[in-house]
């Protein structure tokens, strides 16, 4: 009798598993076919674990190793990684987000993938288009001999004629010093090689907008860092500060870095912001917060005239500020500003999100913030119509929630006003660096870790975007110069951010800087599309000259979208803060105004800016005018709250959310 254990076949489909004897079981009739949806509903969820294995007795032989026996391993391996229940699992999913944030954390938030992309992307086009390798070197050559030729000539005469002037908003170089052997030859030398960069990273043809963005945008990291201004013995006016204070500009510079680091590390403030504080000498403006609810609280400022215009204002500013940008000091206070001037003010005061509030989204800002705030004011001013208006995000929440109730034959807007609001992210500026789709998917998974995307990672990207004044400059002013900018309120405020919620934040970013669903006509709202061309009330919208964070180009183009029935346009100087907190009086401002109404012709953006009339000083009086203009009139200024319909002073502004930290 042959005792060899013969070697079993795999089980398989086909032959059906081994029974328990070790047989093969017998053969069955072939199974009818069944159509798809009755084998889908028939699949089980998760394919059978395959059944433990008999033990082995101790004084059992040791089996032949034979080809069955060295394959069943790999046989149990491979039916475990057939086991849906594992492949499907959220554990190998959040394996991935892990990784990335770990690498978000050691690139800064800028994604590897995304830059490595870019880089392949401008590598292989340059190196397919040698009449552009051509150019650029015949301009290397062509720079470098006119280099040579203003320092010769700077060396001897002492006199010469710049190669090249910083571009415009560049003051680096502003310093006498500058002017003067051999400085004037090293800025002049950084000049023509940052230009030189810009011609070898852009304008080459095949390369992707994104990829020629993100490749410029490292090279200007890389040149603004490596700046002569910023290397002490490189920079006339830190050597001559340095010899007539003998090194006490250094002391008290080492000084400031030590205390700015400690902050830093400690995740405090910067100095100085202790010295403004909410409800004291900012945000003071008299009122009473009305209405509270998990996401925001509504404000109520007390009139300051005996009648006011009888339609209300309602403000709001994005999520991830504080409200009081409006309401300052009182000197720069927008809301002090129309409460002066008889308007009755609401303000809506986000709630500061932590990790608890992750899945509030877009939807639960227009329900319980937007549309909320406008019921509640409704319901305490009843038969008025509002003007809305909106700041940055919060006037891209306001046109979602404006567009959604012209769909729906809600009328109880007056007005929209926009404060440096983009409804287009076509052309996103330098910000589009950050928002392609692996860039994207990088900040959602570090927000998914901890539920929110603090400040500091907001604050700090949008600082790269500006590293040369923002960062650098700042460097040389207070750790080489020993000249500590004083705190003013802006930049007090600039310190105060808050938080923004993954959902929300994750929608924002794909359905918005992505997708552009609002734009293209496919953004939802309660399963139905909304369309900016539905809002046929008046529009006032402002853009900022220098805005880094919404382009003025990008929040011209409302005249593409808007069928309203007036839209006045506003291009004022100074950047995305500075352009809104614009009171008059102040120096050095003058902005643009143009109005558009139904039937008129479409002029592109630079064709306007150069048609449009310049005016001095600030956009707020013509601002006031037109709300005015808007309105139906003035009464009697009625009293705060209203308890009689459940709407009693819960307590004084500024209120309380705006404190949470």
């Amino acid at each position: 009798m042959d005792t060899t254990q013969k070697p079993l076949p795999a089980p398989s489909a086909a032959t059906g598993p081994m029974s328990a004897s070790g047989a093969a079981p017998a053969k069955r009739r072939r199974a009818p076919r069944k159509s798809p949806a009755v084998a889908a509903a028939s699949t089980p969820l998760a394919d059978p674990l395959p059944a433990p294995a008999a033990a082995v007795p101790e004084t059992a032989p040791a089996p032949t190793l034979t080809a069955a026996s060295e394959t069943t391993p790999h046989t149990d391996f491979s039916r475990r990684l057939g086991d849906r229940h594992l492949l499907d699992s959220d554990a190998l999913e959040d394996i991935d987000r892990m990784t990335n944030v770990a690498l978000g954390q050691l690139s800064g938030g800028i994604s590897p993938a995304s830059l490595a992309m870019a880089y392949l992307d401008w590598t292989v086009h340059l190196a397919a288009s040698p009449g552009k390798q051509f150019q650029l070197a015949a301009k290397a050559a062509r720079k470098a001999m006119r280099l040579s030729a203003y320092a010769l000539s700077s060396a001897i005469t002492g006199k010469a004629e710049p190669c090249i002037k910083p571009l415009p908003g560049d003051h680096r170089f502003d310093h006498p010093g500058w002017q003067r052997f051999p400085y004037n030859v090293i800025y002049q030398g950084f000049l023509l090689n940052q230009q030189w960069w810009h011609n070898a990273t852009t304008g080459i043809r095949g390369v992707s907008k994104h990829g020629e963005a993100a490749v410029w945008f490292t090279a200007k990291q890389i040149l603004d860092m490596t700046a002569p201004c910023n290397i002490p013995f490189l920079n006339p006016e830190i050597v001559e500060t340095t010899v007539n204070e003998r090194g006490a500009n250094l002391t008290r510079g080492a000084q400031y870095y030590g205390e700015d680091l400690r902050r830093s590390l400690r995740e405090e403030k910067p100095a100085g912001v202790e010295a403004f504080r909410v409800g004291e000498n900012l945000a003071i403006t008299p009122g009473k917060v009305i209405y509270r609810n998990l996401l925001m609280e509504l404000i109520r400022y007390s009139p300051t005239t005996d009648t006011v215009q009888r339609e209300p204002v309602l403000m709001q500013s994005a999520w991830m500020m504080k409200y009081y940008i409006l309401d300052l000091s009182p000197h720069n206070s927008l809301v002090k500003y129309l409460v002066d001037r008889g308007h009755t003010v609401f303000m809506i005061s986000w709630m500061n999100p932590r990790a608890e509030h992750r899945n509030l989204g877009m939807e639960d800002y227009r329900k319980l913030g937007t549309l909320t705030a406008i019921d509640v004011i409704s319901n305490v001013l009843p038969g008025r119509k509002i003007h809305a208006v909106g700041y940055c995000l919060g006037g891209i929440l306001l046109t979602i929630a404006a567009a959604a109730m012209a769909r729906d034959g809600d009328d109880r807007l007056a007005s929209v006003t926009l404060f440096t609001t983009m409804t287009d992210f076509t052309e996103v500026g330098e910000i589009n660096v950050f928002m392609d789709a692996s860039e994207v998917t990088l900040l959602e998974d570090m927000m998914w870790q901890k539920g929110y995307l603090g400040h500091q990672q907001v604050s700090g990207g949008f600082q790269l975007l500006k590293s040369a004044d923002l960062i650098w400059s700042k460097m040389v002013r207070e750790y080489y110069l020993g000249h500590r900018q004083p705190m003013f309120d802006l930049m007090a405020w600039n310190a105060d951010g808050t938080r923004m919620p993954y959902r929300q934040h994750s929608e924002v970013l794909r359905r918005l800087y992505v997708d552009n669903e609002l734009f293209e006509g496919k953004y939802l709202v309660e399963g139905r599309a909304v369309s900016i061309s539905s809002i046929h009330v008046p529009m006032f919208a402002v853009a900022a000259v220098a805005d880094h964070v919404a382009p003025w180009h990008s929040v011209y183009k409302l005249h593409l979208q808007s069928d309203a029935t007036e839209l006045t346009f506003v291009l004022t100087s100074g950047g995305h803060n500075v352009g809104i907190v614009n009171e008059p009086g102040h120096p050095h401002r003058s902005y643009q105004l143009s109005v558009c109404r139904e039937g008129e012709r479409f002029l592109d953006a630079e064709t306007w800016k150069q048609k449009t009339q310049v005016s001095e000083g600030s956009w707020w009086p013509a601002w006031q005018k037109w709300l005015e203009q808007h309105s139906s009139g003035r009464e009697a200024a009625p009293p705060l709250g209203s308890p009689e319909k459940g709407y009693p002073p819960l307590c004084d502004a500024p209120g309380t959310y705006v404190h949470q930290q």
